[in-house]
């Protein structure tokens, strides 16, 4: 996440910065350099330190906004500069919404917003996330909300709070009563200070949504969060995700999310929880009655837990969301699991990923997947399936009307067997992606799948990954490129090969051309580490001359080819 912020912040360093208004009009404009960057940052951070005119600008505008409106001139004045304002933002019917997420806000751009917050007295929400260089100027914004007291969605994420950032906030959000979601997520300088910002939370606290996701919290947090949770009786969603030091405190936590039946989403993803956090939880599912989503993934001491500490996970009848993957998942745990999971009814979505001690030992909990008829997601992938598993696996799959994405990539064991589930997925009417990469798939897999879509089956496919199956041999691509017309919903194809080898394209290439023709909503092919020969290339090049698409052919570090033509 960090890499994706530091891209979405350097990308360009030709073009100097202009405004951040005509920035942000402009979604084409260029980000300021990484020398121009620190050079902000290292003056922000001096500006803590001493008085600036920058400072007393911003002391200028506060006070300017502070008073009131004397005239029906100065009113329009205002309404004026706040309309050109938004225009150059591109935004329409803010008066309600401000969301400068990933501007690449500036001290400057801080004091056009600060000022901008008095004339927007209805204001529910303000999102000023992923902005690095709010970090140390947040005080500027916050002595401004009790102008905005109808605030009920705040989003800080990524800002790179100070603690002094942090401690302003706490005393601001007294101000801003209304308050329904507050996402925190990504600064690291909320952790240990937990209590700073949320200590004028009273009993009784409109808050539904809590996202402090990333936050270095500690122990101590933990417990903190553990007592606050009874004055949140409103809470729907609470995100502690990669906070791997709280798993201590889970005691605290659990004791207090006793006391939020409304709770509706819980992620606990990668959150250091252990064997004994299963059974802590488990205790507290019972008064959980209104959970949708619950997210233990990523948390690899857990494996061993489900053993004996799992039947309260039975009573949350309304789950549609469980996220197990990469949990270390023992024999035993799944044996526990096949008498939990085919009693969620209601479940949607599942994610058993990467965990390859279930392999040999879930036959009959993949067989009694068939009791989940709402089940849209079922996430399979790396679990070392061997073949039994996988018989079981395949006929429950015919009782899954409602399967949209199917994933079973890295099962080595469907190679030479994917007729089994092909089979069964011929009776779907609702499977949109399949996928399955690294399967040791051979050609006789791909014409029984290509003999299954010229049936007119897996109509409603969009994304079909076939990658890293270099066993195919290009008689079977040629069989399948021949059928591939037939699915008229797909937008993405990835047949990519593996990083260690490389092939020319056969005459299949030409069928593939063909398709893709024919095929309204492609735009993405991936095709790594195949090589095209001169005459390839000419017919590619043929291909967007005689074609109105656009369409990205992904061939990774050998070339792309990236058509665009205008209808």
């Amino acid at each position: 996440m960090s890499q994706r912020r530091k891209k979405n912040s350097s990308d360009g360093e030709t073009k100097p910065r202009t405004s951040f208004v005509n920035k942000f009009f402009r979604s084409s404009k260029l980000r300021p350099t990484k020398a121009e960057s620190r050079k902000k940052s290292n003056d922000l951070e001096a500006a803590d330190f001493q008085p600036s005119d920058d400072a007393q600008k911003t002391e200028n505008i506060l006070d300017t906004a502070n008073k009131p409106l004397t005239s029906e001139m100065e009113l329009g004045s205002r309404r004026e500069k706040n309309e050109q304002f938004l225009q150059k933002l591109g935004r329409k019917a803010v008066n309600k919404c401000l969301d400068l997420n990933n501007c690449g806000l500036t001290t400057e751009d801080v004091r056009e917003v600060v000022a901008l917050l008095p004339l927007l007295p209805d204001l529910e929400k303000l999102d000023i996330s992923w902005n690095d260089l709010i970090g140390g100027t947040l005080h500027s914004v916050t002595q401004q909300m009790h102008l905005v007291s109808k605030l009920k969605i705040l989003r800080l994420g990524s800002c790179r709070l100070t603690t002094d950032d942090v401690r302003a906030l706490g005393e601001a959000l007294e101000a801003i009563p209304e308050l329904e979601e507050l996402n925190l997520s990504w600064n690291s300088k909320v952790g240990g200070n937990l209590p700073l910002i949320l200590q004028k939370f009273q009993e009784g606290s409109k808050i539904q949504t809590l996202e402090l996701v990333d936050c270095d919290l500690t122990s101590e947090d933990g417990v903190f969060v553990g007592q606050l949770l009874p004055m949140m009786q409103n809470l729907e969603v609470l995100d502690l995700s990669i906070n791997r030091n709280i798993g201590g405190s889970l005691n605290s936590i659990a004791q207090g999310l006793k006391s939020t039946s409304n709770l509706k989403v819980l992620k606990l993803h990668s959150c250091g929880l252990s064997q004994k956090s299963v059974r802590i939880l488990d205790a507290a599912f019972r008064y959980l009655c209104e959970l949708r989503k619950l997210d233990l993934s990523c948390n690899k001491e857990l494996g061993g837990g489900f053993e004996d500490s799992s039947a309260q996970l039975a009573m949350l009848e309304h789950l549609e969301v469980l996220d197990l993957h990469q949990c270390s998942l023992t024999v035993d745990d799944v044996v526990s699991l096949t008498q939990v999971i085919p009693l969620l009814s209601s479940l949607q979505e599942l994610d058993l990923s990467a965990n390859k001690k279930m392999g040999g030992s879930s036959e009959n909990l993949l067989s009694r997947l068939r009791f989940l008829p709402a089940l849209k997601s079922l996430l399979i992938n790396n679990c070392a399936l061997q073949s039994e598993t996988f018989t079981a696996l395949a006929e429950a799959s015919a009782h899954l009307p409602a399967l949209e994405v199917f994933d079973l990539s890295w099962n080595k064991c469907i190679g030479g067997n994917l007729k089994l589930l092909l089979e069964t997925l011929k009776f779907s009417e609702s499977l949109q992606v399949l996928r399955l990469s690294s399967c040791s798939l051979v050609t006789e897999d791909v014409a029984v799948l290509a003999s299954l879509i010229q049936t007119g089956h897996l109509a409603k496919l969009q994304k079909l990954i076939l990658s890293y199956n270099d066993s195919v041999c290009d008689t079977g691509w040629a069989i399948f490129c021949q059928n591939m017309w037939f699915l008229k919903e797909l937008t993405e194809l990835d047949i990519s090969l593996r990083p260690s080898t490389s092939r020319d394209c056969g005459q299949w290439f030409r069928h593939l051309l063909c398709a893709v023709a024919t095929l309204p909503k492609i735009t993405e092919i991936g095709m790594k580490r195949w090589t095209l020969p001169a005459t390839q290339e000419e017919e590619l090049e043929r291909f967007h001359q005689d074609h109105r698409c656009s369409i990205h052919f992904d061939r990774g570090e050998f070339q792309e080819a990236d058509f665009s033509r205008l209808n």
